[in-house]
């Protein structure tokens, strides 16, 4: 009898080879299949008669085999055969390509039930390429797993047959108390209902224990992480005056930017290890309350490295330190994969004998020649491009870099919804800065079609003539043969646009595909005002800051999130000029309209991101899977928001009864909790 422990391949019929499939998939263990839960299920509860399904639909059929024809070879390696059957006095033709073994199954005068797409007429009906089910499957769910090549799902399904046929008790994780005051059911019944459900209210119940306990665990190993940094006492920085370095701005800093540096100052003169997030709007002026607390620290004696997602924004940051520091004399640098040798064992030196105060860098700066003197805080920006292990990476570096452990303090430009908010940052403390400084006009926005683009390049030229910049951003770097003929690409614009509707004015081309040289010279050129219309892709979406640039021109608006469409507008109106985007969309769909329109209504970025969320769901903010995100497998942040508030409840009271979850009651959580901790590369060092 296997063990949850054991290794996969001792379930019967498994083995070896077998077993090397299942590692593709992650699975290791016997316990790791039994939580390999389905994605989809297929509905065999009601098989339908053929007399009664249209053309086009998907659906379940028990039809008697009739006869089967000989194979036809259709070209080299397509071997396709046809099956006749009935079903209701309705002729059925199944066809099956390269499945010899599945069609010599069939034997004629048997009942079968096949699922699939229908297609044909009223008096003939044609299933291509069916699932053959044994008949005693009608009535039933059929789980649909992820699967890989050479294992199928259905293979798989019969191995958790095995499994559970063949392992002993599944102990329990969750507490008797939170079973009973969410109405769950016991771990074993959940993993055998969604398995193998007996009906969809089954199914759902089983879902609702694991997305609960999930949510749970996760909240518990945010609280856990939160709880311990608080218990980290560390030296606490002496009490700093903010005055002198706010008396050196050439500007008054906003009230919001003042209490979220209040805040964070308050953090480092706690004695208390900092894991604190500054969250604000487009232009809110994130860097400057990153630049008080940098500059505190420095003036202590410490030192400060800033990490940031893209060579544009690290560049942009060394410039904008090295500016407010200045006054200060205090020595900024900035190092990333492109920074030469000879400069980067300079840099290295400089860092390691402390004559370096700042240092702002892409994740070059994880490397091991990156030692600090003094290490005193750590600042990552855009974190929702970095995920929770990579920003534990940059703490982590910098514990072992120092003598103490290092105060974080994270920053995004892109407002998070709530929901989102306590899935990325559940871990920090958080200042938000709602109020942008005085004198920024908001952007005004349009949506139009591409029939009014000319229109539009004319108001374009007549910015540029009153001394404007502008950009015009496109949703692809290059066209290829597979590209749609709709869509723009920034290589074909650009060329297209200084030759014809821009001929006579400057016209520069970014994109990622650019070397970092070759990048860094377009955006010096546009700083400097020697371009005036940058043809870009999305590469500008963070770190681009000239206050000259009032228009910007979106093609396909419709390929991008309100909140990617929202960091976009958000690198014009930076300056005193009145700024101008321009959507220009074709698309008809209601749901790509109303996404626009709420674009065009509002320039708040915490209302757009309520949007985003509620139109689009998380993909717009996470992109693909971030690295070292906590695996959320099973939860939804749209759909089971209220269970995660539910969660939270949870632990908060469990903590409150047995704040280090010691009680035999809570052993199963605790254990749950040290995992995800671990996973996501948060432990104690």
């Amino acid at each position: 009898m296997p063990e949850l422990q054991n290794s996969v391949r001792y379930i019967k019929g498994v083995g070896e080879k077998k077993a090397e499939l299942y590692h593709k998939l992650g699975i290791e263990t016997v316990r790791d299949l039994l939580f390999h839960l389905p994605r989809d299920y297929i509905d065999l509860t009601e098989p339908k008669g053929l007399s009664g399904m249209q053309p086009g639909e998907i659906c379940a059929v028990k039809a008697e085999i009739l006869f089967k024809s000989k194979e036809q070879r259709i070209r080299k390696g397509l071997s396709v055969f046809k099956v006749s059957a009935h079903a209701d006095g309705v002729a059925l033709e199944l066809t099956f390509f390269n499945n010899r073994f599945a069609v010599e199954a069939l034997k004629a005068g048997q009942t079968y039930l096949f699922y699939g797409k229908l297609a044909g007429n009223l008096l003939r009906r044609e299933m291509r390429a069916p699932q053959v089910l044994p008949p005693e499957m009608a009535g039933r769910l059929m789980a649909v797993y992820p699967s890989t090549a050479g294992l199928t799902s259905r293979t798989i399904g019969k191995d958790l047959g095995r499994a559970f046929d063949e392992i002993g008790r599944i102990p329990e994780t969750l507490p008797a108390s939170v079973l009973a005051r969410h109405s769950l059911p016991p771990l074993e019944q959940a993993l055998r209902a969604i398995h193998f459900p007996r009906s969809f209210e089954e199914c759902r119940n089983a879902r609702r224990r694991f997305v609960l306990e999930e949510l749970l665990v996760f909240s518990l190993a945010m609280t856990a992480i939160r709880g311990r940094n608080a218990r980290v006492s560390v030296p606490p920085l002496p009490k700093t005056d903010l005055a002198p370095f706010w008396a050196s701005l050439p500007f008054t800093p906003t009230g919001g930017q003042k209490t979220a540096a209040d805040e964070i100052l308050a953090d480092l003169e706690s004695g208390a290890l900092m894991n604190r997030l500054v969250q604000g709007d487009v232009g809110s002026g994130k860097t400057l309350v990153a630049a008080a607390a940098a500059w505190a620290v420095i003036q202590n004696g410490g030192q400060a490295v800033v990490m940031a997602p893209t060579e544009i924004l690290a560049e942009q940051h060394a410039k904008t330190f090295s500016g407010l520091f200045s006054p200060f004399g205090i020595r900024v640098a900035c190092l990333t994969s492109s920074t030469g040798a000879r400069a980067r064992r300079e840099i290295t030196c400089a860092l390691a004998a402390g004559e370096i105060g700042l240092v702002a860098g892409t994740h070059a700066l994880l490397s091991g020649d990156v030692i600090f003197q003094n290490l005193g805080l750590a600042v990552t920006d855009e974190q929702h491009r970095f995920g929770v292990a990579q920003r534990a990476g940059l703490s982590n570096k910098a514990s072992g870099c120092a003598s103490e452990p290092v105060h974080t303090l994270v920053m995004s430009a892109t407002p998070i919804p709530r929901t989102l908010s306590l899935i990325l940052y559940g871990d920090l403390d958080v200042s938000i800065i709602r109020e942008l400084p005085k004198g920024r006009k908001p952007v005004k926005t349009y949506r139009i079609d591409s029939g009014k683009r000319e229109r539009a390049f004319g108001f374009l030229r007549d910015r540029l003539d009153e001394g404007r910049q502008a950009y015009l951003i496109c949703p692809l770097v290059e066209e290829t043969e597979e590209t749609p003929d709709n869509l723009a690409s920034a290589s074909a614009v650009a060329e297209e646009l200084a030759n014809g509707a821009f001929a006579g004015y400057t016209v520069g081309l970014l994109h990622g595909k650019l070397r970092p040289k070759e990048k860094e010279a377009v955006m010096s050129a546009f700083s400097r005002g020697e371009i005036q219309l940058l043809v870009s892709t999305t590469v500008v979406e963070v770190g681009v800051d000239v206050p000259n640039a009032a228009v910007m021109l979106i093609e396909n608006a419709d390929r991008f999130g309100l909140s990617q469409l929202h960091q976009l507008r958000g690198r014009i109106g930076r300056g005193a000029y009145e700024s101008f985007c321009i959507l220009i969309s074709d698309a008809r769909g209601e749901a790509a309209r109303e996404r626009l329109g709420v674009i065009c209504k509002t320039n708040d970025g915490f209302q757009i991101a309520e949007e985003d969320l509620r139109l689009r769901g998380p993909g717009d903010f996470f992109g693909s899977r971030q690295h070292g995100l906590p695996g959320l497998e099973n939860a939804g942040l749209l759909s089971d928001a209220s269970l995660l508030a539910e969660a939270q409840q949870t632990a908060a009271e469990l903590l409150s009864s047995d704040p280090d979850l010691k009680s035999p009651e809570n052993a199963g959580l605790a254990l749950s909790v040290r995992t995800l901790i671990n996973r996501v590369g948060a432990a104690p060092n």
